[in-house]
């Protein structure tokens, strides 16, 4: 069985829908600025991040709106866009059975918004003053769930909470699902981890950058690394049994998920390597095969480091360019490596690696990172790696099909 995407579904810092998003992270547009959605002059984070034309309104139902979160909310607005730019929707034309097509998301931080919102009101107004969609908005399995209800998609349905490395987890969990017998998984993740209770939480890591230079920031393999900052969004992708997809006549292909594998270590990164070597061993190739990596970029000295020294020791030094385009989205965590799947697809498809904003390489890390402008490259073969905090890493390989 072969596992391929074809339809991408983005709603992201830098924009929403996949043509606006990848025209602006080929332009180095920089999505980083002062948060807006709440007062966070008196936090020592005040960067991220934001989708900030979003209106959920425009692209759901008020009564959906009504009852989810806005990071469940980000991924049933990509997940439509996805599902018609792989030709399965309405999905009454499909061809497709409910119980033929599953779906199989990450989140880390979940309905956290939502969750804040109806528990301040439990406190200042009472329990009458609280919604009974709070039973289940906040939970990590809500947008699996009302993704499954929207879209009429029985088949076998999933969550996964490894943090940065979910979005990469999910994709494996859904080949598996194919591997089992459905035809369709909808797969990524979103974020959206921007209200004072989750920005609380994450500073409680001690890895978010405090600075207030927007545009220096988020530095990862920069001499100036001091840690990353918080965003929100992610990407939605439509995964398929190849056969399948071309037999009931999928518009475009937009590559395979030849590889996946995931580690486990202390934190700090030693078992990157070892991921990375698993998912290239289940692609069937060779690290030489490698045309492009999206890194994790973790923006801070110790974890580039070991991520720098894994690619080293994979590659060899500068063996191979790094393109690490979430410095102009900030961390999404199980949304952000959702999106650089997405971002490898369509390099890919264009042949065009995007830059990393506004960082300054440091020789000494001896990684090729694409900088400044994109780089025209003929790509048949991306490496995707990603790290959850508390120790998950993953790896995915796509390939041309």
């Amino acid at each position: 069985m072969s596992a391929v995407v074809t339809g991408l579904g983005v709603v992201a810092p830098t924009g929403i829908g996949v043509e606006r998003y990848w025209a602006n992270t080929l332009a180095g547009r920089n999505g980083i600025a002062e948060i807006t959605r709440f007062d966070a002059s008196s936090y020592p984070v005040r960067l991220a991040g934001e989708v900030r034309d979003f209106d959920a309104t425009e692209h759901l139902p008020t009564r959906l709106t009504f009852q989810t979160d806005r990071w469940t909310q980000f991924a049933l607005c990509a997940t439509e866009e996805a599902l018609r730019d792989a030709g399965v929707h309405p999905l009454a034309d499909s061809g497709l059975g409910e119980y033929e097509m599953a779906v199989v998301t990450a989140s880390s931080s979940a309905g956290n918004e939502f969750g804040q919102r109806e528990l301040g009101r439990l406190w200042s107004e009472g329990p009458k003053h609280v919604t009974a969609f709070q039973s289940i908005a906040w939970f990590y399995a809500a947008t699996t769930g009302q993704t499954s209800i929207r879209f009429g998609m029985r088949g076998p349905c999933g969550v996964i909470a490894s943090e940065q490395a979910g979005g990469l987890d999910a994709l494996g969990q859904a080949r598996r699902v194919l591997n089992a017998g459905a035809k369709l998984v909808v797969s990524g993740g979103t974020e959206a981890p921007l209200s004072p209770y989750a920005l609380v939480c994450q500073q409680a890591t001690g890895l978010l950058s405090g600075s207030r230079d927007a545009a220096r920031a988020y530095l990862p393999f920069d001499p100036d690394s001091a840690g990353y900052l918080p965003g929100e969004g992610g990407a939605i992708l439509i995964v398929e049994d190849e056969a399948g997809a071309r037999e009931r006549g999928a518009p475009h292909v937009y590559g395979r998920i030849a590889g996946y594998a995931a580690t486990f270590d202390a934190g700090g990164g030693s078992e990157l390597r070892g991921a990375a070597e698993r998912a290239l061993a289940d692609a069937g190739i060779r690290a030489a095969d490698v045309d492009v990596v999206f890194a994790d970029a973790a923006g801070l000295p110790e974890l580039d480091r070991a991520e720098a020294d894994a690619l080293v020791a994979l590659f060899g030094p500068c063996g191979v360019p790094v393109s690490a385009p979430k410095t102009a989205t900030g961390r999404l965590y199980a949304g952000g490596s959702s999106l650089d799947v997405a971002a490898a697809l369509l390099t890919i498809r264009t042949g065009l690696v995007p830059p990393s904003v506004n960082v300054r390489p440091d020789s000494r890390y001896r990684v090729d990172l694409v900088v400044d402008a994109p780089r025209a490259l003929p790509v048949r073969t991306a490496l995707v790696i990603a790290r959850g905090y508390g120790g998950f890493n993953a790896a995915v390989v796509v390939t041309a099909a």
